[in-house]
C-alpha cells in the first residue's frame, strides 16, 4: 500500500510541475495567445485552434493509465525542446519574415507546442511521450496555416469542388457550362468563390477522422488511410452542397442561393460526410477483428 500511495503522490507532483510549467509558459506569450484566439474567431481556417489544447489534454487524461505507468523525467530532451521553442519565438519576434501575413502567429503557436512538449518530457519522460505521441502531435493543429499554404489549400478546394459540382450537374442531366470557377446552368451562373471552398468544414472533417482513427482503429496504415479519406470526401461533400443548393434554387425557390441553408447549412452537409465515413470506419474495424482472429488461429495451428 505504501508503494501505491508513494507512486500516487509522485505522479501528483509531476502533474503539478507540468501544470506549473504550462501556466508559466503562458505568461510571456499572453499577448500573442490573445492575438491567436482573436485570429481564430475571424478566420474560418483556424476556428478549431482554441479547442485543440483541450482535446489533446482530454486524450491524455483518457489514456492516463498507459501514459503515466512508467513516468520518468527526461531532462536533456525536455530542456532542449523548451529552449528550442523559446529561441524560435525570439527569432520570429525579431525577424522580418515573420511580419508577413500571419507568419508570426504560426511561429508563436509552433513555439508554444515545442515548449509544452518539452515540459511533458521534463515531467514524464521519453517513454510516456511515446505512449502519448498522438495527443502531443495533435497539438500541431494549433498552428495556423501560413498564408501561402492557406491560399494554396483554398485554391485546391475550389478547384476540386468546381469539378465535382460540374460532374454532378452532368449526372443529373442539368445543362452546364464551366469557365474557371464559374458554372452556368439555365437561369443562373454561380461562382465557387473562396468563401465556398469549405475550408472550415474540411478541416473539421479531417480532425474528426484523425480522432476516430486514433480511438477506434489499431493498425497504423488503416489509421492513415481513414484520416486521408477526409480530403477527397471534403471535396465531394462540398460539391454536393453546391449542386444541391443550385438545383433547389432552380426548381424550388431562388432564395436557396442566399438563404440560411447557404450561409448556415454547412453542418447539414458535414453530417452527410460523417454518414459516408461511418461505413468505412466500421469496415476497417471489422477487418482488424478478422486479422486478429486469423493471426490467433495461425498461432494455435503452429
Amino acid at each position: 500500500m505504501e508503494g501505491i500511495h508513494g507512486w500516487g503522490s509522485a505522479i501528483a507532483r509531476r502533474h503539478a510541475a507540468f501544470g506549473a510549467l504550462v501556466a508559466v509558459s503562458l505568461i510571456p506569450l499572453w499577448t500573442t495567445i490573445h492575438a491567436l484566439i482573436a485570429y481564430s474567431l475571424v478566420q474560418e481556417s483556424s476556428s478549431h485552434i482554441v479547442l485543440i489544447p483541450f482535446v489533446s489534454f482530454a486524450l491524455i487524461y483518457i489514456e492516463r493509465e498507459k501514459i503515466f505507468r512508467t513516468a520518468r523525467s527526461s531532462p536533456i530532451p525536455g530542456l532542449t525542446l523548451v529552449l528550442a521553442g523559446a529561441a524560435f519565438y525570439g527569432l520570429a519576434r525579431h525577424s522580418s519574415w515573420a511580419a508577413e501575413g500571419n507568419s508570426f502567429l504560426s511561429a508563436a503557436a509552433l513555439s508554444l507546442v515545442l515548449v509544452w512538449t518539452g515540459a511533458f518530457l521534463l515531467c514524464y519522460g521519453n517513454q510516456a511521450a511515446r505512449v502519448a505521441l498522438f495527443p502531443l502531435l495533435f497539438l500541431l493543429l494549433m498552428i495556423p496555416m501560413p498564408d501561402p499554404v492557406l491560399q494554396r489549400t483554398i485554391y485546391l478546394l475550389q478547384q476540386g469542388s468546381t469539378e465535382i459540382s460540374y460532374l454532378l450537374f452532368k449526372a443529373t442531366g442539368t445543362p452546364v457550362l464551366r469557365q474557371g470557377f464559374f458554372l452556368s446552368v439555365p437561369g443562373v451562373t454561380i461562382e465557387v468563390a473562396q468563401e465556398c471552398s469549405g475550408i472550415r468544414s474540411s478541416l473539421a472533417l479531417f480532425i474528426t477522422c484523425l480522432l476516430a482513427a486514433h480511438l477506434f482503429l489499431k493498425t497504423s496504415w488503416k489509421k492513415l488511410c481513414f484520416s486521408l479519406l477526409a480530403f477527397p470526401l471534403a471535396i465531394i461533400k462540398n460539391g454536393i452542397r453546391i449542386t444541391t443548393l443550385t438545383l433547389l434554387s432552380l426548381y424550388v425557390d431562388p432564395g436557396f442561393l442566399t438563404g440560411r441553408l447557404h450561409h448556415e447549412g454547412g453542418f447539414v452537409f458535414f453530417l452527410l460526410g460523417l454518414a459516408i465515413l461511418a461505413p468505412a470506419l466500421l469496415m476497417l474495424q471489422r477487418s482488424e477483428g478478422h486479422s486478429g482472429r486469423a493471426g490467433t488461429a495461425a498461432v494455435a495451428e503452429g
